[in-house]
């Protein structure tokens, strides 16, 4: 089906419910969004009366502020709400909390939690569109669109691409949306860390390859992601230690020298330096990092425009 005959998605929870094809249509309406970001005059009208609640029960600094700059960009009112000055701090349940927002002519919430399955939770107990902004491991599938986005730019297209994605795959909810968009739009993806951060159920999906050798991993790329290596979660022995890691899997000047020679860095942030990424890769001419970061706002105006204005 094509992006005009296709059902239109309600919400942004993961890719499921997504074809190609409207997929591509919010990468391409990102080109147009960065074309409003380049302006003197940086808003446009397209959601002017309606309101966006940003209802984020886990911390976060760039996902948050990249959503409510592109929601008021294009000219929403803009709910932010913050869990820890709320009455979920009190014992407050989920449906009761979102149902309360929901009293106060919330048009769509975008809503990050530290629980898997919250956004759907949210979608059912609200009744408006929802795009999931991270929900525990599972999913963060407006991240995996920029990054696809970053690489098209680069490249013209993800048909025939190797994205290389490294580090702790296990806690990454970054790892498993771009395990499921960067196939969907013609891409391989090939996951890498440590045994014990690599789980074996994602081998499973169509497109993705699992390796422990990063070398492997990196040759023939033509985007090299690495994680964030989550040291809150390494105290189940997961690893031998951090040097041990930054030894083997950090993403350098040497293992992008497996890569091909145009190929791009990424990282969806934010960085442990010298850890999972050398300072050299960080800011180097490989580097595609603050792109990644300048196109969220694009493509989150896009998914927002998608979703609550734009029709077939």
């Amino acid at each position: 089906m094509s992006a005009s005959t296709s059902p239109r998605p309600r919400h942004l929870l993961d890719f499921q419910d997504w074809s190609p094809e409207r997929l591509t249509a919010i990468l391409d309406n990102a080109d147009t969004m960065l074309q409003v970001l380049d302006r003197p005059v940086k808003k446009v009208p397209a959601l002017q009366g309606l309101t966006v609640c940003n209802a984020f029960f886990e911390n976060s600094t760039r996902t948050r502020t990249s959503f409510e700059l592109a929601a008021r960009r294009m000219s929403a009112d803009v709910l932010t709400f913050a869990a820890g000055s709320s009455s979920v701090s009190k014992g407050e349940s989920l449906r009761d909390t979102v149902e309360v927002l929901t009293a106060y002519k919330v048009d769509a919430y975008i809503v990050r939690h530290h629980a898997a399955g919250a956004a759907h939770l949210v979608a059912r107990y609200s009744g408006k569109p929802v795009i999931n902004a991270g929900d525990g491991r599972r999913a963060h599938p407006t991240q995996a669109l920029l990054d696809a986005y970053t690489v098209r730019q680069e490249f013209g297209n993800l048909e025939g691409k190797k994205i290389a994605i490294l580090g702790d795959v296990r806690h990454s909810r970054v790892a498993r949306s771009n395990a499921e968009l960067l196939p969907m739009l013609g891409a391989e993806v090939v996951l890498c860390g440590p045994a014990t951060l690599l789980p074996p159920e994602l081998a499973g999906m169509p497109g993705v390859t699992l390796t422990t050798d990063p070398k492997e991993a990196v040759r023939g790329a033509h985007a090299v992601m690495a994680l964030r290596l989550q040291k809150e979660r390494m105290g189940g022995g997961f690893l031998g230690s951090l040097q041990e890691y930054a030894d083997v899997y950090q993403v350098n000047e040497g293992l992008m020298a497996e890569a091909e020679s145009g190929a791009i860095v990424l990282h969806p942030g934010p960085m442990n330096r010298d850890l999972e990424i050398s300072g050299d890769a960080a800011d180097g001419p490989r580097s595609r990092i603050l792109q990644q970061v300048e196109n969220g706002q694009a493509i989150r105006m896009s998914v927002l425009y998608h979703l609550l204005v734009g029709r077939d």
